[in-house]
């Protein structure tokens, strides 16, 4: 039955109208939309401030999946973690663009390189940390797996604060100091030529 039903959703796909995919399709999407969907400012710290919770929110579903199907236990024994495995392996990757972006466009500012760099260390931990761990009641399970949301809207919103202190009209983020030169010495007062009479 399930093949029978992937059959016809193969070709439904198949003979389905291009006019009608191109009518529902947007006029110009944005690039990665699919790593940074709800990014607005269209820069490439906006969309790793937007990827972070997005990507996590992914393989938090896939391990919640697992969960489901195999019991908290269960969940990681043999095979039944490697979709949850997958997911956390492939953002990895697919974060680096946009990672490697953001730092690109803050290099600079310091403050807002080391918050980038904190926000994504606290990401890597997150994915790492979705695995039950024995003992754990399910309340405290899902409790542990919501708080890093908290956390990632902290560090975005302080490399926010910081982007905005280093682009403000004051700033010095990007510009090299002033060098210091000594202090001119005055000149002698300039006496009358001498006429050559």
């Amino acid at each position: 039955m399930l093949r029978l039903l992937s059959v016809l959703t193969a070709l439904g796909a198949l003979f389905a109208s291009p006019l009608a995919a191109a009518q529902n399709a947007p006029a110009a999407p944005r690039p990665d939309t699919y790593l940074c969907p709800n990014a607005t400012a269209g820069t490439s710290i906006d969309c790793f401030l937007d990827a972070v919770p997005h990507l996590y929110t992914m393989c938090r579903q896939v391990k919640s999946i697992e969960i489901i199907e195999f019991g908290y236990e269960k969940s990681d024994e043999g095979v039944n973690g490697a979709k949850s495995e997958y997911c956390v392996d492939k953002h990895k990757i697919s974060i680096t663009r946009p990672y490697q972006a953001a730092l690109r466009e803050a290099k600079g500012s310091r403050n807002v390189l080391e918050g980038l760099r904190g926000l994504y260390e606290h990401w890597l931990k997150a994915l790492a940390e979705l695995k039950w761990k024995p003992g754990e009641t399910d309340e405290q399970y899902k409790g542990r797996i919501a708080q890093p949301y908290d956390a990632f809207t902290e560090r975005a919103g302080a490399v926010r604060v910081a982007l905005t202190q280093a682009t403000g009209p004051t700033s010095t983020a990007g510009t090299a100091a002033p060098a210091k030169t000594p202090a001119a010495k005055p000149k002698p007062a300039k006496t009358a030529a001498k006429s050559p009479n």
